[in-house]
Order: C-alpha cells, then sequence, then structure tokens
C-alpha cells in the first residue's frame, strides 16, 4: 500500500476563535500544499517522530512516512492542521470529510497539544477552487461562496513566529462573548461586502482579537501601519494569534508590490499509488 495525501494550507478571511464556540467563519484554501507519502512496510516504522506519532494514533500500521512540505509553521497557515489531515487520509483512506476533520484534530490534540478547533481541517477539506467555505461550527454544515474578483488579498509576514502548543490566552476573558457576537455578524455582513465594507470588517476584527488578548504589541504595530498604507482596504492579524501572518486587503495587485496575491484553491486530496 502506498497513499499520498495532498494537503492545502488554508486562509481565513473572518470568523476567528470562533469555532470552538458554534460560531461561524469564511476561510478558503490556498496553493500551498503539504504532501504525506505513507508507504506500507512489514514491520517498523520510519520518518520524522512526531509524524510516527500521529500516525500510530491514527491507527496507522507500520510504514515509511515522508514529508514534503511548502506550508511554513508557526506564520498562521495551519501546518499541524494540514499535516494531521494527511496522516489521517493516509491512515484511513476513504473517509467522510467531517470524520477526517474530527479525527486530524483528535490526533493533533493528543499528540501536538495544540488546543485547536475544526475551522482549518474543515476549510482543507470543503474547500472548492475560487470560493470560500462558509462554516457554521453550530452544526458543521458549509456553504461555497463565490469570492469577487476585486477581493484582493496578501499575505504578510510579521517575522513573529509561535507555537500554539505553548500558547494561552485567558478563555475568562470578559470579552470573549462580545468578541464571538460581533465576530458572527463580521462574517455574516463579509459574504456580501464590497472591498471597503470588507476592508472596515478585517479592522474591526483586529480590534477585538486585540481585546480578545490574542494579539501582541508588535503585531498590532504592523497591522496599524498596513491599515493605513495607501490602497490597503483593510488588515488584521489571521489565525491563532501571537504572531504569524497579517492578511490584507488591498485594492489592486500594485499595492504592496513585492507581496504576491493569494488565491483560493481545490480541498485535500487522498491517492492510491500502484507501483510499478
Amino acid at each position: 500500500m502506498h497513499r499520498r495525501a495532498t494537503v492545502p494550507g488554508r486562509v481565513n478571511i473572518i470568523g476567528e476563535h470562533t469555532d470552538y464556540s458554534g460560531g461561524l467563519a469564511l476561510p478558503f484554501a490556498i496553493g500551498k500544499y503539504l504532501t504525506l507519502d505513507a508507504i506500507e512496510q512489514d514491520e517498523g516504522y520510519s520518518g520524522d517522530a512526531n509524524v510516527v506519532e500521529l500516525w500510530k494514533a491514527a491507527g496507522g500500521g507500520p510504514a515509511t512516512l515522508e514529508v514534503s512540505s511548502e506550508i511554513p509553521m508557526g506564520q498562521g497557515l495551519s501546518s499541524s492542521a494540514a499535516l494531521c489531515l494527511a496522516v489521517v487520509l493516509c491512515a484511513r483512506g476513504r473517509i467522510e470529510p467531517l470524520e477526517a476533520c474530527k479525527e486530524a484534530q483528535r490526533i493533533e490534540h493528543e499528540v501536538l497539544n495544540t488546543p485547536c478547533g475544526l475551522l482549518d481541517q474543515m476549510a482543507m477539506m470543503y474547500a472548492i477552487q475560487g470560493s470560500a467555505t462558509l462554516i457554521d461550527f453550530s452544526n458543521f454544515s458549509v456553504e461555497s461562496v463565490d469570492i469577487p474578483v476585486d477581493w484582493v488579498f496578501k499575505l504578510v509576514d510579521s517575522g513573529i513566529h509561535r507555537d500554539l502548543s505553548s500558547t494561552t490566552y485567558s478563555e475568562q476573558s470578559g470579552h470573549q462573548e462580545i468578541h464571538i457576537k460581533e465576530e458572527n455578524e463580521r462574517v455574516r455582513k463579509a459574504i456580501t461586502a464590497s472591498p471597503q465594507e470588507l476592508g472596515d470588517l478585517l479592522n474591526q476584527s483586529h480590534a477585538s482579537l486585540h481585546l480578545l488578548g490574542v494579539s501582541l504589541p508588535e503585531m498590532d504595530t504592523q497591522v496599524k501601519l498596513l491599515q493605513s498604507t495607501e490602497g490597503v482596504l483593510g488588515a488584521r492579524m489571521m489565525g491563532g494569534g501571537f504572531g504569524g501572518m497579517i492578511l490584507v486587503l488591498v485594492e489592486n495587485s500594485e499595492v504592496l508590490p513585492d507581496i504576491e496575491i493569494v488565491e483560493s484553491s481545490g480541498p485535500a486530496l487522498i491517492e492510491e499509488i500502484l507501483e510499478s
């Protein structure tokens, strides 16, 4: 048996820290991929120690495990979720998308000690090229939303990289309930927003994440500078927090010319490789 899983990274337009509270999010997959090749062998395991532990947790038998990835670690593009999802797909083969997402979440909690929700995994499994995925975490329903051509996104690396398994924030924050309620409303508004309206929503989202306690002063400074840059419609911290990427909505590709546009890709895939 030789299986290959190819899993995209993800960008979350809006709807941050809502997935574990039955809220809403609007992510899309991007064209940077992690690939796992799992080749069955008679006995033993070969590969990175963390990958082997994830593989065993997912019920995989003796195998050689080879990972290659274009998704940078610690930058808010969900490299760990991509890895866990790839492991599950290779270990289990054909599996229902939501079951794969939940199993990937389980092994990420168990082995990597990352207290993640299901946003990343669902964004990767349910992606459609050219679209974002509206996810309702109260019932795990998904809806494809076309990304307008005038929504032009770029990602700015803050240069602040972190390990979410060793990062915590106060879930008892007095702002938490307010953030979830208002962030859900921002997601609803985003679906039909003009670029200018969406930019305002991104700015509001970052301000709320700051109050939630998941940003950093250095990140806030960078976001504020980007928000005041000519041609930038909005910017916010993206991902779990405490560093990583900044999502920037720009008027056109000429804004921040040294940074490429980020576009929507398709979903995670699993292949059975026939050896010649």
